[in-house]
């Protein structure tokens, strides 16, 4: 693959922001000389992760929880933004306990992933959370979560499940089962 130089920011600004969200246009000027104008979400400097916990017993723990986006409940991991000072595996172990009241001793980190890298630029950290405790730590979600087990001799059967479709909970899946399984 040939490394390409990065396009020129011509201009920057803001051309939309509500509460949660700042619209940001570029115009850029590529190597050929073409320009453009692109949208994005602002980078907010904010990464997030999420957690496919296991437990002892073999189960996968999940959680059921209202999205806005797409107006119905969904099912995936545990999962949260990066609180200012905190590092990713801070941060899970936090998530953990506020979203199912587990905390994790074995975290290990599959991957960084980008939702959509022409809009955003935040990254999530993907981990295997295991050796897992009791321990509740109050959460900001609106109402209490279901937490769902799920037999990790079944994960694979998530990937049909009508609720189960958020790409970044199905990456995390994949992810797990090839590191679970070697």
């Amino acid at each position: 693959m040939t490394k390409r130089s990065q396009p020129e920011i011509l201009a920057k600004q803001v051309v939309a922001q509500s509460r949660l969200f700042s619209i940001e246009s570029l115009d850029l000027r590529f190597s050929n000389g073409e320009q453009r104008t692109y949208e994005r979400m602002k980078p907010s400097g904010r990464n997030a992760v999420m957690m496919v916990p296991v437990t002892e017993q073999g189960d996968l723990l999940l959680v059921r929880e209202y999205a806005a986006g797409t107006e119905r409940y969904e099912l995936g991991f545990p999962k949260g933004l990066i609180d200012l000072g905190e590092t990713a595996e801070q941060a899970a172990v936090r998530e953990l306990k506020e979203e199912i009241g587990f905390g994790a001793q074995t975290l290990t980190p599959l991957k960084e992933v980008i939702l959509a890298p022409s809009y955003f630029s935040s990254r999530m950290t993907l981990f295997v959370a295991q050796d897992l405790y009791s321990e509740k730590l109050e959460g900001d979600e609106p109402e209490p979560l279901e937490i769902v087990r799920w037999p990790l001799a079944q994960a694979e059967e998530l990937l049909t499940h009508l609720d189960f479709c958020e790409a970044r909970s199905i990456t995390a899946l994949m992810l797990a089962l090839k590191y679970l399984n070697r």
